[in-house]
């Protein structure tokens, strides 16, 4: 089990969900118990796989030297508009990684990303053009931990062949 607090990682404060409803806004189980590792609750089920079955065991082989949780990032200031104060615009992180070679790249687990998720990270492209910024997700059937982008063309491409081949069975 690793230690926080000798490696030196910096964490978000995790709140424990309230009892009573079984999901979040987020459509996130509030059952923490299933997305909690080394006494971390996660956003999702998937960060918490990718945090535990990832990051540490490449955090105790070396390969990464350095990650935070939960890093915060501005994608627009706070401005007045017409005497009205607008608030910025934050996106969280899920994890902040340097690697023993001296890269540095931003992870963001995703399932199926949002409108507001596809938005943030264009802004966190404009914003931080030299940060390597990656979505990941998971799919066996694409061999485990891959680049969201990759998945959803590899999953394009299944369904097109899947529609080829039921057009040949029905046209025998």
């Amino acid at each position: 089990m690793i230690n926080i607090e000798k490696s030196g990682i910096i964490m978000a404060n995790n709140l424990a969900a309230s009892e009573g409803d079984t999901r979040t806004k987020f459509n996130v189980n509030k059952d923490v118990s299933r997305r909690t590792h080394n006494d971390i609750i996660f956003d999702s089920e998937m960060e918490m796989k990718y945090f535990r079955d990832v990051v540490i065991p490449s955090f105790e082989s070396g390969i990464i030297i350095y990650f935070e949780l939960q890093k915060p990032y501005e994608l627009l200031p706070r401005f007045i508009h017409m005497g009205i104060t607008v608030q910025p615009i934050k996106y969280v992180a899920d994890f902040f990684i340097r690697y023993k070679d001296g890269r540095e790249e931003v992870i963001d687990i995703k399932g199926y990303p949002d409108s507001v998720a596809l938005i943030k990270r264009k802004m966190f492209w404009y914003n931080y053009p030299t940060v390597a910024y990656r979505w990941v997700c998971h799919s066996a059937i694409d061999g485990g931990w891959c680049d969201y982008d990759y998945v959803k063309k590899q999953r394009s491409i299944r369904k097109k062949q899947k529609k080829l081949k039921k057009l040949e069975e029905e046209n025998g």
